[in-house]
């Protein structure tokens, strides 16, 4: 059956091909958070507490137990569904992550429209236009994007747009004080209040995400901007660009239909990678705009050595990194027919 839909074996295909993947993160996540300085049992004991105490909290999370048996422990409830429960919040692991997910998908995938909507058309006109003002503006926002960390971008831009020309909201959180938090349909403020026709929240909910976006993008084009320009400029030089110019296309037909289309692969890719690891590494935008995500959560998670919380965090970021390797193979053959799934 699966042999006359060559799509859908292909999916079938990739998520086995995920299973070990899965499997090795899990038992990686589980040893290295056992591994990590200090005794949680300490802290969530008390500075006061005496030995009794911390002996007492030790058995009640488990960890006077062998490593063997709180691995098979902690398997069996993932199985079930259960992430634990996180001992900071008091809440179930998967009802934080949750909650804190949508916030941090709703500022990379921002941060990355932006990022792409400047990044694309700067890297093709810096091809078709090489040693020009235009290719050294592409070199010097590149430059700027790799060499400018998030946090000291985030602080200057809030020093500049909040404190000196006061046209940007406070940098604390998703929402001002003055709104109303959207009803909870995605999670994301910006759809959630489209969805309820709350204008006037989602206008607040934008304002408040220009800032962190903005940090974000900056980081993140620089790689796309780079990536475009050079596939552009490998597609330009290419035998069957100057075919298409000499049967007499339009430039437009030309740069566009061929050269663009045939470069956008390795662009898809770098996309990939980039939303991957601004996903994981927004942490520092999230801390200074005090954005309440994921990366936050897993920070807060770790210094007290939250195992539940921070496991939950490394697993849910695994099983995000499979489906968008996912997505971007199932990408790969909607740009480029050539690229079949009859290789799988």
């Amino acid at each position: 059956m699966l042999s006359a839909y060559p799509r859908l074996r292909a999916v079938l295909l990739r998520c086995a091909q995920a299973i070990p993947v899965v499997i090795g993160v899990v038992v990686i996540s589980f040893l290295l958070t056992r591994a990590l300085p200090g005794d949680p049992a300490v802290y969530f004991a008390g500075v006061m507490a005496d030995e009794a105490s911390i002996e007492e909290t030790r058995i009640a999370m488990g960890l006077d137990k062998p490593m063997t048996q709180q691995f098979v422990i902690y398997v069996g409830e993932l199985l079930r569904g259960d992430l634990g429960m996180s001992l900071t919040s008091g809440r179930p692991v998967a009802t934080d992550l949750a909650n804190r997910l949508p916030a941090s998908l709703e500022l990379t995938l921002t941060a990355l429209i932006l990022a792409s909507a400047i990044a694309i058309p700067l890297g093709i006109l810096a091809a078709t236009r090489p040693g020009t003002w235009v290719d050294h503006l592409c070199r010097v926002v590149v430059t700027a994007g790799v060499s400018l960390p998030t946090f000291f971008t985030g602080i200057v831009l809030i020093f500049v747009f909040y404190y000196l020309l006061g046209i940007a909201p406070s940098p604390l959180g998703r929402l001002d004080f003055i709104y109303i938090e959207p009803d909870h349909i995605t999670g994301f403020y910006l759809i959630d209040a489209a969805l309820t026709g709350d204008w006037e929240t989602w206008r607040g909910a934008a304002k408040q995400l220009i800032l962190p976006a903005g940090t974000l993008a900056l980081f993140t084009l620089a790689p796309l901007a780079r990536m475009t320009r050079a596939s552009m400029l490998g597609a330009l030089s290419s035998d069957f660009i100057r075919t298409a110019r000499a049967a007499g296309l339009t430039n437009r037909k030309v740069l566009y239909g061929y050269a663009f289309r045939n470069a956008l692969l390795p662009v898809v890719t770098t996309l990939g990678m980039v939303f991957s690891f601004a996903l994981g590494a927004n942490v520092l935008v999230e801390k200074v705009f005090a954005w309440p995500g994921i990366g936050s959560y897993a920070v807060e998670a770790l210094v007290v050595s939250d195992y539940a919380a921070v496991q939950g965090f490394v697993l849910a970021m695994a099983l995000l990194f499979v489906v968008l390797n996912l997505v971007i193979d199932l990408l790969y053959t909607a740009i480029d027919p050539r690229i079949g799934f009859e290789a799988s």
